[in-house]
């Protein structure tokens, strides 16, 4: 399966990026994983791909659990579709690429940093694969 995650701006914090490379290893064999960094959203829209599957993440998304994301990343497997998240900036995402957006999903109602958003779609796509092929994963 390909997942690519968009992003509009960098991950400057080494211990951030320390995060993201450890769950991007453990992904490996998963997935093929890729993050790409951009400097606007318009930017980041333009390189969706036509038939992928985007998925937006905002503050005022929908609420999944684990088990839920899980699903729906299973789903996308199915599929055999690419499939991309999108992290906007500071301000969020343009209108026109939540319109594309297949669903816009949120990590909780607190306002918390694109920075550290990035780390945490990490963590639940490992996790998801996890919860996917029955696989314990708290006590990793």
């Amino acid at each position: 399966m390909k997942i690519a995650i968009y992003v509009c701006g960098r991950l400057r914090e080494d211990y951030l990026r320390a995060a993201e490379a450890e769950y991007r290893k453990r992904l490996r064999s998963y997935c093929k994983l890729d993050v790409v960094e951009f400097k606007s959203d318009r930017a980041l829209l333009a390189a969706v791909p036509d038939r992928a599957r985007l998925y937006a993440l905002d503050e005022c998304g929908e609420l999944l659990t684990s088990a839920q994301f899980a699903h729906m990343l299973a789903g996308d497997e199915i599929a055999a579709v690419p499939v991309v998240f999108a992290i906007g900036g500071p301000d969020g995402h343009s209108d026109a690429l939540r319109a594309r957006a297949r669903r816009v999903l949120a990590f909780g109602r607190l306002t918390v940093a694109h920075r550290l958003v990035r780390v945490l779609l990490v963590e639940q796509i490992y996790r998801g694969f996890r919860i996917i092929r029955g696989e314990p994963y708290h006590r990793d």
